[in-house]
């Protein structure tokens, strides 16, 4: 215990040091294995997981929904997105940031990435929002929490990975995701039109007759009905969530060509691009079980149970004390290292907690609405102030923005992602209905 615990202070040290946190990781995942078991223990446990790692077939599925996020951002389907929604919605008060939203969890959905949805989607809604006299809080604050949608709404990146660390079925997860996505959204915009209601000169009615053109036509029905054939593929018994990765890849591919976009340079890049980002998701997954290997060894997450079930808690306070662990977390780590990180030590406390309630009476159903939990909470902390990864993405694209607008802009969209995550853990049924359904 005493090991483990001082195994967390270095690794804080060291991403403060600003140490990557996969060497970080790796670095007192070793030192702490090491002074337990030895050395000759230590190298042959990092040389298996890399090897396991490198050449697991569950793990493809990850460069391939990075491939298949990369191809629809070169095909420019984020500004068919934006229109689209600008059409539908455009001609309201706030319209314009409800748009942005909708787009930007569109776009985050099939990217997969929260971080780089508010870099690509600030460029697309953000001049037409200052067009209309949008104020620039309202503006980047709907984009910088628009984006956080992509890690809830399947395919999600962050749900597979937690799907291998805990041995969850990766398609219940998947669905249940669909409704807290949906909720968040309607959250999402429903803080808009409070917000403009109170305070109308934030977001003056912008008028849009302007009809759909033949691309945007396209480019929205491309990505609904590649969500549509991964979805139906994997609960229809179709394919694997696997086999889904790759198909929606090749299913891009054929939209980036039918939209134009796709040049032999633009696809060079796009492999270049789901390479690099492959290669630091799959170190970081590889010091993060280094790391894991460490503190179960030194008997962190039975300890951490023992305690919980001797001091008799209240189950909903754990769950409040991990829900204001990940939200400091969020300060210094980005979502992958968050999950990869503190999972494979709560998740063994959470299923030993008995909560009382008919639908988290089956120890799998608890896994999922746990993860729901965190991917909500992790959604949370991209957004919250003083340091949320999203806003200070925004910052960095939109430089005549000030960080204290941004934060400023979000408040109403944090705020509703509270109420969110109150409503999920109050009500678990809401993660669990469509998985009951299946």
């Amino acid at each position: 215990m005493f090991e483990s615990l001082v195994g967390f202070a270095a690794l804080l040290l060291l991403i403060f040091l600003r140490v990557p946190i996969a060497f970080a990781m790796i670095a007192v995942g070793a030192v702490g294995f090491a002074s337990m078991r030895g050395w000759s223990a230590t190298w042959s446990m990092i040389s298996s997981i890399g090897f396991e790692t490198s050449l697991s077939y569950s793990l493809s599925v990850v460069p391939l929904f990075i491939l298949m996020g990369n191809l629809l951002t070169i095909s420019g389907v984020s500004h068919g997105l934006y229109a689209a929604a600008n059409r539908l919605l455009g001609g309201a008060r706030g319209g314009l940031a409800m748009a942005s939203v909708v787009a930007c969890g569109g776009f985050s959905a099939v990217c997969g990435s929260s971080l780089a949805t508010a870099a690509t989607m600030s460029k697309v809604a953000m001049p037409s929002m200052r067009k209309y006299g949008y104020a620039d809080s309202l503006a980047s604050g709907s984009i910088a929490a628009g984006g956080t949608l992509g890690i809830l709404i399947p395919p999600s990146v962050i749900m597979i990975i937690y799907g291998l660390l805990t041995e969850t079925d990766i398609g219940k997860l998947f669905v249940a995701g669909v409704l807290p996505g949906i909720l968040g959204l309607v959250l999402y915009m429903l803080a808009i039109y409070i917000t403009t209601l109170i305070k109308p000169e934030l977001a003056p009615k912008a008028e849009n007759n302007e009809p759909f053109s033949t691309r945007e036509k396209y480019g929205v029905l491309s990505v609904l009905g590649l969500f549509l054939l991964i979805m139906t593929g994997i609960y229809g018994g179709f394919f694997t969530p696997t086999e889904a990765a790759g198909i929606g890849a090749g299913a891009a591919f054929l939209i980036a060509l039918g939209m134009g976009g796709l040049t032999v340079k633009r696809l060079f890049s796009a492999g270049l691009e789901s390479a690099r980002t492959t290669a630091m998701i799959f170190v970081i997954i590889i010091g993060a079980e280094v790391f894991s290997n460490f503190i179960n060894f030194a008997g962190l997450p039975y300890y951490l149970s023992d305690l919980v079930f001797q001091m008799d808690l209240n189950p909903y306070l754990v769950i409040l004390a991990i829900v204001l662990i990940y939200i400091a977390l969020g300060c210094v780590l980005e979502s992958l290292s968050m999950i990869l990180l503190t999972v494979p030590v709560f998740y063994p406390v959470i299923m030993e907690l008995d909560f009382g309630v008919a639908a988290l009476a089956d120890p799998e159903a608890v896994l999922i609405w746990f993860a729901i939990i965190v991917v909500v909470v992790t959604e949370i902390s991209l957004i919250s102030p003083p340091v949320g990864l999203n806003v200070f993405v925004l910052r960095n694209v939109l430089r005549d923005v000030s960080l204290g607008t941004i934060f400023k802009g979000v408040m109403p969209f944090w705020l509703s992602d509270i109420v969110r995550l109150l409503l999920l853990i109050a009500l678990p049924s809401i993660s669990l209905w469509l998985v009951g359904a299946m």
